[in-house]
């Protein structure tokens, strides 16, 4: 649970220049909206792919458990 807390996290240290940006129309704080955005998007998929490694090896295991069996 410590990518999501992680996520959480992240995205809270974004809320200023979001505010800033969509309620006062400060355009610089539109900049680094969308590069907080662009952060976030590489955390995603840094994420996705630790997921996708960690079925592969589960899925792998299994295999190998049910060879073992029969």
């Amino acid at each position: 649970m410590s990518r999501f807390t992680e996520l959480v996290e992240l995205v809270q240290t974004f809320e200023k220049d979001f505010i800033k940006f969509y309620d006062k129309g400060n355009k610089s704080a539109g900049t680094r909206v969308r590069k907080h955005m662009a952060e976030l998007k590489r955390k995603a998929q840094e994420i996705r792919v630790e997921v996708q490694d960690l079925k592969g090896t589960t899925e792998e295991s299994d295999a190998s458990e049910s060879s073992e069996k029969a």
